[in-house]
């Protein structure tokens, strides 16, 4: 037990070492735990005292290795947990699902605390049911309730081979001896006169073969062979080589398994008896229970008869509300488009009106126009200077012109004529 507890110590520093090894095969290692785990438990006896028991689903050799339904595998982990700590001798009761998760693991880290284990991991690591952690407190109190109930390894007890010499020597000799007649029956077809005499001097000997006792059973009469020993000499050097073949037995032969098959036979009738009972046993269990649950389920029916019908009306009722309130809603949607379009006219609306008031008593066109008004009569104003110096221009003109022409009306004719004629 010691050697165990050691290796299984060893085993546990992985939680430290895993940042550290980079073993290709280091995944895999968790698979490993839980297998040796699965064995601690089925030296525990647990199939009996805690599946059948307390009704527990079977574990696989992986179960706790890999995530699949948090929930089941939390409340599984916490009842073996629990179950390995009364097997040690607590006094722990079994937790059920409705059962708060962190006192629970925080009991079954104190134990082992107690226990004198050493625990380097938050106890959250717990809650999802799988994992090396998980693995790890199971395969602890696993090796804590070995220890009480007083297990210890044994040395190992090799199984005594039984040597099979004489039954392979008496097949091999069937077979030889059935080669070496069929051989000898070629042989005498070819020379038959000397098998004749051959097979009669052995049957005048064949009486010395027979014992009685292991010592040689002695005629009365003394016997004379009519055989020289050339004649011996050269039928035991035309046999001897025929003696000597040998035959190796072919494996695959129904002989060599017919032992093997009712050795079997007898293990699956003594295991039958044993299985017969469980499967009766089980059976009678799962009957009553399929007659509990058909008796509580007519009753639930009973029960629940007048709430299913009025549950039904509200559902009906709820319908009929839904579609109704569909259509309002539907009509609420058209509302609320034409809404919105009425509330964008009125906006522009309000945005003209407030356009034309603000210019109505805004003051600046007005004064705008006065400004050019009075522009327009500056214009004017130097028009008309303007219109006044150019007629001043043109009467001086004009006045100029006239004297000048009076001037030349009142010059003499003959002057000119003078001026003429010259």
């Amino acid at each position: 037990m010691e050697g165990g507890r050691g290796e299984s110590a060893s085993s546990r520093n992985v939680l430290d070492d895993e940042g550290s090894e980079t073993s290709p095969g280091l995944s895999y290692k968790i698979f490993v735990r839980m297998e040796e785990l699965l064995d601690k438990l089925k030296l525990l006896d647990y199939d009996h005292l805690f599946v059948m028991k307390l009704r527990m689903k079977p574990l696989n050799r992986h179960y706790f290795a890999l995530a699949t339904s948090t929930g089941e595998q939390f409340y599984i982990f916490v009842s073996l947990a629990v179950w390995l700590i009364n097997r040690n001798g607590g006094n722990m009761e079994q937790p059920q699902e409705t059962d708060e998760p962190n006192s629970v693991i925080s009991n079954i880290l104190d134990y082992l605390r107690q226990q004198g284990e050493t625990l380097d991991f938050p106890p959250s690591k717990l809650k999802t049911g799988s994992g090396e952690q998980v693995i790890h407190v199971l395969d602890c109190l696993a090796d804590l309730a070995l220890k009480t109930t007083g297990f210890g390894w044994q040395k190992t007890e090799y199984p005594v081979e039984v040597e099979k010499e004489e039954e392979e020597g008496e097949d091999d000799a069937e077979v030889t001896i059935e080669k070496v007649e069929e051989e000898m029956q070629e042989i005498y077809e070819d020379d038959e006169e000397e098998d004749e005499e051959n097979i009669r001097h052995l049957d005048d000997f064949a009486d010395l073969t027979r014992t009685i006792g292991g010592q040689m059973d002695r005629p009365e009469q003394i016997l004379h062979s009519n055989t020289t020993s050339e004649e011996w000499r050269l039928e035991l050097e035309r046999v001897l080589p025929q003696l000597r073949v040998t035959l190796k037995t072919d494996q695959r032969d129904w002989r060599s398994h017919i032992d093997q098959m009712h050795e079997y036979r007898s293990k699956i009738d003594e295991s039958l008896v044993y299985a017969q009972k469980q499967l009766d046993a089980l059976h009678s269990e799962i009957a009553q229970s399929l007659e509990k649950i058909g008796s509580r389920e007519k009753y639930i029916n009973a029960e629940v008869e007048q709430l299913l019908t009025e549950y039904r009306n509200l559902q009906n009722q709820s319908s009929e509300t839904q579609e109704q309130y569909k259509s309002v809603s539907a009509n609420l949607t058209q509302k609320s488009h034409e809404l919105a379009q009425i509330t964008d006219q009125l906006d522009r609306i309000k945005q003209e009106m407030e356009e034309r008031s603000s210019s109505m008593t805004d003051g600046t066109p007005l004064l705008n126009v006065r400004r050019a008004l009075t522009r327009v009569k500056n214009e004017l104003t130097a028009i008309d200077v303007r219109i006044g110096v150019v007629q001043q221009k043109l009467l001086m003109t004009q006045l100029r012109d006239k004297t000048n022409m009076q001037r030349d009306m009142n010059a003499p004719v003959h002057n000119n004529m003078d001026m003429g004629l010259y």
